[in-house]
């Protein structure tokens, strides 16, 4: 009998993601942005690599920085089982335009990805826990589904970002190394900027310059996750969509101090890094762009 129970309960479970496969509206709680260490959304651990730092930051960057992160950001719910109104109280990156004011960026890592342990298959399958994880799976991959499907009545192609999001990477990560903060705020939110800015202070009162090469093509990049943010209760169309995607990559890092001696790196070596970035873009503003929002902890 109990097993007869776990059938209906797959049944109806796909009875209803089958009937809400088509709609996924955001609903959301305030929020508040305060200062964390590397462990928060915007933490410095966005690399694995095998030489040794003080944490897992970029390679050039030496120690923690605060960095703003928003504490509730994940209280925000999509809801799947029916049709509820859009309304994120989130207007925290805006910009003045005559007597309007435009949103430029959500300014938090909405449902911020996270690895799981893999769970055996008995018990994901014959347990409690293992029932309410493999919903929320199935949860997270559809609301992934959502946000693509809506990204691509806007001429989404995966091939031509994944080309984009390697030539974002290579160029922020370039900035980043030549303390170019001018150029830097254009690739990346308000928020991401604020974090690297001061990533890039703290580096250059230790290092006096780095050297940093991305070795081409790279290893991998996959997308973890995908999610819409919408603004406007009235209209769905305003939204911003967040992609996740995981970076495998292979470079060459070298740090020198102000008589130009290398103190930490080996440019002659290569490095492999895992890397996690989010990337963000407006759906209703006219030439919006792809820009960094965020860095997950690996």
């Amino acid at each position: 009998m109990a097993l007869l129970r776990r059938f209906n309960t797959i049944r109806s479970l796909y009875q209803t993601l089958e009937m809400h496969q088509s709609s996924s509206f955001l609903s959301s709680r305030s929020y508040s942005s305060g200062f964390s260490n590397v462990s928060q959304f915007y933490g410095q651990g966005v690399t694995s690599c095998l030489y040794k730092t003080q944490t897992n930051a970029l390679p050039w960057t030496c120690r923690n920085t605060p960095t703003l992160r928003s504490t509730t950001a994940a209280e925000l719910l999509i809801f799947l089982n029916d049709k509820k109104s859009l309304s994120t109280q989130a207007p925290t990156q805006t910009r003045k335009v005559g007597a309007q004011i435009s949103m430029t960026s959500p300014g938090f890592v909405y449902e911020p990805y996270a690895l799981r342990e893999p769970i055996p298959f008995w018990k994901r399958y014959f347990t409690r826990t293992g029932w309410r994880q493999t919903k929320e799976d199935i949860k997270s991959e559809l609301k992934s589904a959502h946000a693509i499907a809506k990204l691509r009545k806007t001429g989404y192609s995966k091939q031509k970002f994944y080309k984009e999001a390697v030539e974002l990477y290579k160029e922020i990560s370039t900035l980043v190394a030549n303390g170019d903060k001018t150029s830097l705020r254009k690739a990346v939110t308000e928020n991401m900027f604020s974090a690297l800015k001061n990533e890039i202070k703290q580096r250059e009162s230790i290092w006096s310059k780095v050297y940093w090469e991305l070795v081409e093509p790279i290893v991998k990049i996959r997308t973890l996750r995908a999610r819409l943010i919408g603004v406007d209760k009235n209209d769905l169309n305003k939204a911003f969509i967040q992609l996740t995607l995981e970076f495998l990559t292979k470079e060459k890092f070298e740090a020198y101090d102000s008589k130009g001696a290398v103190v930490a790196g080996d440019k002659t070596k290569e490095v492999l890094v895992r890397s996690i970035w989010v990337f963000e873009k407006s759906l209703f503003h006219s030439g919006a762009h792809w820009r960094l929002c965020g860095r997950i902890k690996v």
